[in-house]
């Protein structure tokens, strides 16, 4: 009904021009002094609407099939479909479709060669980082088994430089994800006091070293999401806190319960962040200013962690000042029953 309106809108001065026309005759055919003067301009008004609706339902109908047609085209614009639509246009628009067509198909073409590409690189990616994991296992076992056998400092670099190897490795495999076509989450209850404490373990030498104090008043709560995703969040948290402690550092977790969502903050005593680079913290790359303890930050931890909040679609904020606390608040949103 809208596109017949918007139809008899476009062809409202055929109507006027024809209704002109009208007033014309029936102005002669008064000058004439004709007889029946009443009834032929009726029947002449009559048969004008008549004429002008069966026009005006003929061009909305082929209009319609020309819609569909070039809707179909754009979708697949494949030969047949191009032919198909050459039938119902002007021979004016068929030089400009015939244009379009080429272009269109051409783009499909690198569309289609460049997400093979993707496609490839993804694997590689994978293949590579599962591939990385196997000598990072062997490490792992050896610093387990012959940690006697090393002196401690040694023991220390090496265990740093595995952590760091496998955040890295760990970084790449969910960023190759995250750009992926496909995804794979599964969402689940999920205990956060488990899912933390996977993480806490594989950080745990590096909070030993430095002498963490975490603070954990989760309980036994749940969350619905995905718990893969959700741990790589809390891994990326939780370096991020290692990375720039202070004095006496610390970590506190706990949980905020609302009638909509329920908040997981993670707050560290750290360096914090100054106020003019807060709002650009998860931007990719983003490093802040240049002090010591941020010269070999790469800006993709944080990236990343909001990238895969967004993904899992939870609500991710910071808020922090400067040499006293950072704050990362999580939002999931409660189901209803």
């Amino acid at each position: 009904m809208k596109q017949v309106w918007n139809t008899l809108k476009r062809y409202a001065p055929w109507l006027f021009l024809l209704l002109s026309v009208d007033l014309f005759a029936a102005l002669l055919l008064w000058l004439s002094d004709a007889e029946g003067f009443h009834t032929l301009i009726g029947v002449i008004l009559l048969w004008s609407l008549i004429l002008f609706a069966a026009v005006l339902m003929a061009v909305t109908l082929r209009e319609n099939r020309r819609q569909k047609l070039f809707q179909a085209f754009l979708s697949n614009p494949d030969g047949v479909r191009e032919e198909k639509l050459l039938r119902v246009v002007s021979r004016q628009e068929r030089e400009q479709l015939q244009v379009l067509a080429a272009v269109l198909r051409d783009s499909r073409l690198r569309l289609n060669r460049l997400t093979e590409e993707l496609r490839d690189y993804e694997e590689y990616v994978e293949s590579w980082a599962h591939e990385a994991k196997t000598p990072l296992s062997l490490l792992t076992m050896l610093l387990d088994n012959r940690a006697d056998e090393m002196p401690p400092n040694l023991h220390a670099k090496l265990d740093y430089v595995r952590s760091q190897l496998q955040e890295d490795v760990t970084q790449m495999l969910y960023y190759a994800r995250l750009k992926s076509s496909t995804k794979d989450y599964r969402f689940e209850e999920v205990r956060l006091t488990d899912l933390l404490d996977e993480v806490l373990e594989d950080y745990a030498p590096l909070l030993e070293e430095k002498g963490f104090v975490i603070q954990n008043t989760l309980g036994r709560r749940t969350v619905f999401t995905d718990r893969r995703g959700l741990r790589f969040m809390l891994a990326q948290i939780v370096s991020n806190a290692v990375k720039y402690s202070g004095e006496a550092p610390m970590i506190t977790i706990s949980l905020e319960h609302t009638a909509r969502e329920e908040v997981l903050l993670i707050h560290d005593n750290g360096a914090g962040v100054k106020p003019y680079d807060l709002p650009y913290i998860f931007q990719k790359g983003f490093t802040g200013d240049s002090t010591d303890s941020r010269k070999k930050a790469t800006g993709m931890g944080l990236y990343l962690t909001k990238r895969m909040a967004d993904d899992l679609n939870l609500k991710l904020e910071a808020a922090s000042e400067w040499g006293k606390y950072f704050q990362l608040a999580i939002r999931f949103p409660v189901l209803e029953e």
